[in-house]
């Protein structure tokens, strides 16, 4: 009964399908004579109109003289040529008008194109809607409803149990076969239309086949797994024969899900992997033969997504397949590989971008891949499995470019690969950071191979591959140098790595360096000159980090003393300084020297305010304890003379052509003896301690009044106690006695180059430290000063005052006509 129902069911379609045909060449008849009458009425309306030419309209006009009658004239003595002359008057001939030659008109500027969106190309493909509708998509949607149909009447039929398993599979591959014969009927003439109908046929068959499968058991795996693997070829040839891409691309998507409508759970890599590789070769070889580039992708596509998933569920079994699995990916890869390649050769032609990013994604996924199963394998051959990927590149560039004359776009892109290999290999082996690592030379590279591959995705994904590394070494920072790791010095990963992100930022810039034309991506401008700016900041910021951040933790490491640990990485932040100051130094421009005015204003106020005081912290530590270094001490006359030369070029610099306007106002030399006067005596200070100051002992605890005040356990507060009291002496020694002659020298320092430069605000700066100077003496340091003291400060202060007094007067002629000049430049 079912089979009669199918047969009529056919039947009447074929009925229908046989009329329609009668009826559309009836109709395609009669368009056609109709067509050509149109075209007959349109050759009459378009001959031309041209008047007949006859010879006496093509004759040139011809000038007739009237004749007038002349009177007898005696012969008179003239040349015979003069009474030619005197009778015949030449005819004056007009001048034609001189016609300018066309100017060449300026080239009218042609907009570039804008991408066109999706439904764009799509009405620019099916620009009549209709027919787009009736020929292409109601047959497709026509085809799944025939098999739901079909489906539906099946799945009825064995719900009634009119008909055992066997038969099930059977209605289903006579549908299939059924399918497939009004397909093979309608191919002449309909072929979008036919290859729909063999499109529903083959998926008739897989569904068949796996229901019979697991449903009904009518035959093992093995069985069901080779009717699969037939009827994807089949579906194979048929698309070869039909020459219909939608075909193959059917059967790709069938040949992959074979596997998964016949699993049962036990999993299987050999034979799977062993089926995908003969299927991708398969299917490439006919994608290679038709040139059909969606087959490449698609299968591609499949294979890393189906390879990706059994790698990541392979890692969570105890026993996990790493060696069959690393050269199942090596087989993948090098398919691939080839396959994209020779198809190129084949072609002729440059490689897509599509074929270029297949051809890097390849070898970058090979990797990852890699360098996941090697983690957990045999780590020690993750360098060696890296620089073989990169001769494996080198390999291929070389062999195709001499032997088959390879494009030079994917030639560059082999070397590229090899390089970025190469470079990671060595770095690999200090366990870590790859990532940073890779992105860093892949940044490079890209912006390479776009500069020779003329190819703008590649300096844009360089840009955001640049981006990548920085953000990872923000993290590779934050997990290493937070940790507990006790890293070597210089020589560890996290240093390396850094040092190699910085060489990658101003390889870029090397690169850059030539670039002046701004080139468009996306909708995206890249300005070669403002990035090339960019990058060199970011490059010299981040060299800072690195070195920095490898100082402090060094330091801290192997110093004793917070304090003395601190001052290395103040050290570095200075002759780092130095360099940067220098390099906008000798750029001389406004900018570049605006720049190098900032950063020794910043570091002078640093040191003055700040960074100083760590050689005070360092001094307490060390008189309290006794065992803690003078490191600090020693180091910061490194940054002391890093200053002292800022504040020498401020000057240089700022001389004769100020930079800022800041540096021309009066106020200015008023601020500059501040930090001279303060920045002296901070360094005073520190010697008199250092010089005067010794680490409390033992034996000046016992000896201390509050000694029996204090338990055992508490005699380290009572050594603070004694050695705060020690340093507070010596301070208020230094302030009283100390103080007041180093004001006084530089009082005089500062009054003898006012009166040589011709600088009336820094004499009077010099006078009025020099009545500080005396009103502390006085208000101040005389009271619970020692006698020594008293006498040394008067002496010294007393002697400074005199001779400051005598050069003044001795020096008074150039002070009043200094004094005149700044009066008279002020009346003008």
């Amino acid at each position: 009964m079912t089979i009669f129902l199918l047969l009529l069911l056919f039947g009447f379609l074929y009925y229908i399908k046989t009329t329609l045909d009668s009826k559309f060449d009836g109709l395609e008849d009669n368009l056609r004579e109709l067509s050509r009458k149109i075209d007959q009425q349109k050759v009459v309306e378009k001959l031309p109109e041209k008047p007949i030419a006859t010879p006496e309209a093509t004759k040139p006009p011809v000038a007739v003289a009237i004749e007038k009658p002349i009177a007898p004239v005696p012969i008179e003595k003239e040349t015979i040529q003069e009474k030619t002359e005197n009778v015949i008057q030449p005819i004056e001939t007009v001048p034609t008008p001189k016609t300018e030659e066309p100017k060449p008109a300026p080239k009218s500027y042609i907009p570039v194109e804008p991408e066109k969106t999706f439904w764009e190309r799509f009405r620019e493909n099916n620009p009549d809607l209709e027919k787009f509708i009736g020929e292409n998509l109601i047959n497709k949607i026509g085809i799944l409803i025939l098999v739901l149909g079909i489906s539906y009447f099946v799945k009825y039929a064995i719900d009634k149990d009119w008909i055992n398993e066997p038969a099930r599979v059977g209605i289903g591959m006579l549908a299939g076969a059924l399918i497939l014969g009004v397909a093979h009927k309608l191919r002449k003439k309909y072929a979008a239309f036919s290859s729909v109908f063999v499109a529903g046929a083959i998926a008739v068959f897989y569904f068949t086949i796996a229901i019979a499968f697991h449903s009904y058991h009518l035959f093992g795996q093995t069985v069901a797994f080779i009717i699969m693997v037939l009827i994807t070829v089949f579906s194979s040839l048929i698309s070869l024969s039909y020459n219909r891409k939608e075909l193959a691309v059917l059967s790709l998507i069938g040949g992959f899900a074979v596997p998964f409508m016949l699993s049962t759970g036990e999993g299987n890599y050999v034979v799977l992997f062993s089926y995908i590789l003969i299927l991708n070769i398969g299917i490439l070889a006919l994608a290679y033969y038709k040139k059909w580039g969606i087959i490449n992708i698609l299968s591609y596509s499949f294979t890393v997504l189906l390879y990706g998933g059994w790698l990541f569920n392979e890692l969570d079994e105890k026993t996990p397949h790493y060696l069959g699995g690393l050269i199942f990916g090596f087989a993948f890869y090098f398919v691939f590989i080839l396959i994209n390649i020779i198809n190129n050769i084949r072609t002729k032609g440059l490689f897509s971008v599509t074929e270029l990013s297949i051809l890097a994604s390849n070898s970058f996924l090979f990797y990852a891949a890699g360098m996941v199963i090697l983690e957990n394998f045999h780590p020690e051959l993750k360098g060696i499995f890296t620089t073989a990927l990169g001769l494996l590149n080198f390999t291929y560039a070389c062999f195709l470019y001499k032997k088959m004359g390879l494009d030079k776009t994917a030639v560059y892109l082999l070397i590229g690969l090899t390089l970025t290999f190469i470079t990671l290999a060595i770095p690999i082996q200090f366990e870590g950071n790859f990532i940073t690592l890779f992105w860093a030379a892949e940044a490079v590279i890209l912006l390479w191979l776009a500069q020779k591959s003329k190819i703008n995705y590649y300096r844009f994904a360089s840009v955001i591959v640049q981006a990548l590394m920085t953000i990872s070494l923000l993290m590779d920072w934050k997990a290493i140098y937070l940790s507990d790791l006790t890293l070597p010095i210089v020589f560890n990963k996290i240093f390396l790595t850094g040092i190699f992100a910085v060489a990658s930022l101003f390889a870029s810039h090397y690169l850059l360096k030539n670039e002046e034309e701004n080139q468009q991506q996306f909708g995206i401008t890249f300005n070669p000159k403002e990035y090339r700016y960019f990058i060199s900041i970011i490059g010299i910021l981040i060299g800072y980090l690195v070195g920095l951040f490898e100082v402090n933790y060094q330091a801290n490491l192997h110093i004793q003393g917070v304090n003395s640990a601190f001052t290395l990485p103040v050290t570095y932040h200075f002759i780092f300084s130095v360099f940067v100051f220098n390099y906008f130094y000798k750029i001389k421009n406004t900018v570049a020297n605006q720049l190098a005015n900032i950063l020794a204003i910043i570091n002078i106020v640093l040191f003055t305010f700040f960074f100083s005081n760590y050689s005070f912290y360092e001094h307490e530590q060390y008189i309290t304890t006794g065992i803690h270094q003078r490191i600090g001490f020693y180091l910061h006359y490194i940054s002391l003379i890093i200053t002292l030369f800022f504040g020498y070029k401020l000057y240089q610099i700022n001389s004769e052509n100020p930079i800022f306007e800041i540096f021309q106002k009066k106020f200015f030399i008023w601020i500059a003896a501040f930090f001279i006067v303060y920045l002296a005596s901070t360094e005073l200070m520190l010697h008199g301690l250092v010089f005067s100051n010794v680490p409390v002992t033992a034996q000046d605890v016992q000896s201390s009044p509050l000694y029996k005040n204090y338990a055992v356990s508490n005699l380290q507060y009572l050594k603070q106690q004694i050695a705060f009291d020690q340093i507070q002496l010596s301070r208020n020694q230094i302030i009283k006695t100390a103080y007041p002659i180093l004001w006084g020298i530089l009082a005089f320092v500062f009054l003898i180059i006012g009166i040589r430069k011709h600088i009336k605000n820094l004499r009077i700066a010099a006078l009025i430290l020099l009545g500080i100077t005396i009103l502390k003496l006085f208000l101040f340091d005389i009271s619970n000063a020692s006698e020594t003291g008293k006498i040394i400060a008067f002496i010294l202060l007393g002697v400074l005052i005199l001779i400051i007094s005598f050069v003044y007067q001795k020096l008074k002629i150039l002070v009043q006509d200094d004094n005149k000049n700044h009066a008279n430049n002020e009346t003008e």
